[in-house]
């Protein structure tokens, strides 16, 4: 009989998995070096393996992430270059976080010219809880800020500054927020773009010292 779902059983699952497919031999992506293609292969493998043994509520691109249920989405990406995009909605994102916590694999692939095959090393696993996913620079330049005594003027600067994507009246809006409310130093390093340029570096190098970012493998 299969068991609900839930966030610990997520990541212990994702211990197993990243251990078991660093050792398998694939001869589908052999030669393969889209980094999409790889990711939706790993993705669609996870969700295999836990669907032998779990239900829950599987994402699509409509609901926008992996585990609507339990707020969680899954990155793949490469351990040359670790980063991946996200959709924009706005940004408050950069600020106070995604909305959803990830769960990432970082792998280096390695292809094997006598068998044909090619084998995905999940060097890292990550868990990333929503509340530390904004970004790192900005969370801290805002904190600094307000240590200082900063107000409503000094945030819009500061956000103009670092070319946020906001209006006069989006930026205003943000500061007295940020003045009640203020955020977590995030853990992520985004980039402005159409979409969210996501990078991990910090967030691998730290995982395990660092409240909120826990290293699964």
């Amino acid at each position: 009989m299969k068991l609900p779902l839930s966030i610990e059983a997520l990541l212990k699952e994702a211990g197993t998995f990243a251990h078991t497919e660093s050792t398998h031999a694939e001869p589908s992506i052999y030669g393969i070096t889209d980094g999409k293609a790889i990711g939706t292969y790993l993705e669609h493998k996870f969700h295999t393996h836990l669907g032998a043994k779990y239900t829950y509520e599987q994402g699509s691109s409509a609901r926008g992430i992996d585990f609507p249920g339990l707020g969680v989405d899954v990155k793949v990406t490469r351990i040359t270059q670790p980063q991946s995009s996200c959709p924009f909605e706005s940004a408050r994102q950069k600020i106070y976080g995604l909305g959803y916590s990830l769960l990432v694999f970082v792998y280096d692939k390695i292809d094997d010219p006598e068998t044909q095959t090619g084998r995905l090393d999940i060097r890292h696993t990550i868990y990333i809880d929503k509340n530390y996913t904004a970004d790192f620079q900005t969370t801290s330049g805002i904190r600094q800020i307000i240590e200082n005594n900063g107000n409503v003027d000094d945030l819009i600067a500061f956000m103009h500054d670092r070319y946020l994507p906001v209006d006069e009246i989006q930026a205003t809006e943000l500061a007295a927020e940020i003045l009640t409310n203020p955020p977590r130093v995030g853990y992520l390093t985004i980039s402005n773009a159409l979409q969210w340029r996501l990078q991990y570096s910090r967030a691998i190098e730290k995982a395990g010292e660092l409240e909120g970012v826990l290293r699964i493998r």
